[in-house]
């Protein structure tokens, strides 16, 4: 492969792995379907590629469909230990996200909601709000109808609305926001008090974790209470706790697929997330996460910035 073949793929990687990204909800399967994509682009017959980007796009969302209609993905997903992947604040994965509909698409709701659709639904609904592809670009990427292509996405929309309905989204979170929100949990998960967490929650307010890593399956709150009291109890450091994590991890806040977050790092490795859903000024869902497999993209884009002081240095 000369430079200029491989300089044309690696002028679209980014938007490729974007794309895999919101198809799978998984960084590393992203990855994975990217290479698999520049394994195809060496042993295609380039010269019969008029348009090389609308050929890389079809071949990376019919890998990531071929993937969700997988046998083994399906069985993984469906024992309930699965969850999107988080990424870190400017992640090039998380692009393009100049409009609302962009960076709702990468949202953790939103990539969770995905599930639900079928690998069809989801693809012509990534395409169209996240990459603004016409309907016309998208049944020649998935072999459709331009009929079908706006009969799935008319069927996505719905889905999504019904499950996560406008009202309380946020469309952009800044730095003082997300500092605020994660301080205000911190302290009052250290207060010791069950109310004061309740507080900072909405009425209908729900959590899932992975059990500090540890669980086979992930760890459903639906009562605020519930979560108030597990959350409280979770944040109280221990010796134990500390070994488990390996050390004791410095807390800061940061930026989490749109979301605040407060992000646990030792030794320049996050080794826990947390992960904020706000609706108005309270905490509508959170999502707790420490197993090393869901966290290893956001170590190495963390590796990669500068970062604000931590919110506890010590923990």
């Amino acid at each position: 492969m000369d430079t200029a073949t491989l300089e044309r793929f690696e002028a679209n990687r980014d938007r490729l792995a974007s794309l895999a990204y919101r198809l799978l909800g998984s960084a590393a399967d992203a990855e994975d379907a990217v290479q698999d994509a520049f394994l195809r682009w060496q042993d295609a017959d380039r010269d019969h590629i008029d348009v090389p980007e609308a050929w890389l796009t079809k071949i990376v969302t019919n890998l990531s469909i071929d993937r969700l209609r997988s046998a083994k993905v399906r069985r993984e997903r469906a024992v309930g230990d699965w969850m999107p992947e988080p990424l870190l604040d400017g992640d090039p994965m998380l692009g393009p996200a100049e409009t609302f509909e962009q960076r709702e698409s990468v949202s953790l709701a939103v990539l969770t909601l995905l599930e639900q659709l079928s690998p069809v639904e989801r693809a012509v609904y990534v395409l169209r709000e996240a990459f603004s592809h016409s309907h016309k670009e998208i049944a020649a990427i998935l072999d459709i109808t331009e009929s079908a292509s706006h009969q799935h996405l008319h069927r996505a929309r719905q889905r999504i609305a019904a499950e996560y309905p406008a009202t309380g989204r946020h469309d952009t979170i800044d730095r003082d926001t997300t500092r605020r929100v994660v301080e205000a949990f911190l302290d009052a998960a250290a207060s010791g008090s069950t109310d004061r967490l309740v507080a900072l929650l909405t009425d209908d307010a729900t959590a899932v974790t992975d059990g500090f890593g540890l669980s086979e399956k992930l760890m459903h709150y639906s009562v605020p209470e519930r979560f108030a009291a597990a959350a409280r109890a979770a944040f109280k450091p221990t010796p134990a706790k500390r070994e488990l994590a390996g050390g004791s991890p410095a807390l800061h806040a940061g930026l989490v697929n749109g979301a605040p977050a407060m992000l646990a790092v030792i030794d320049d490795r996050v080794v826990g997330a947390v992960v904020f859903e706000v609706e108005g000024e309270k905490v509508s869902h959170v999502r707790g996460m420490a197993s090393p497999g869901r966290l290893t993209r956001l170590t190495e884009v963390w590796q990669r910035h500068e970062h604000d002081a931590p919110l506890i240095a010590d923990w």
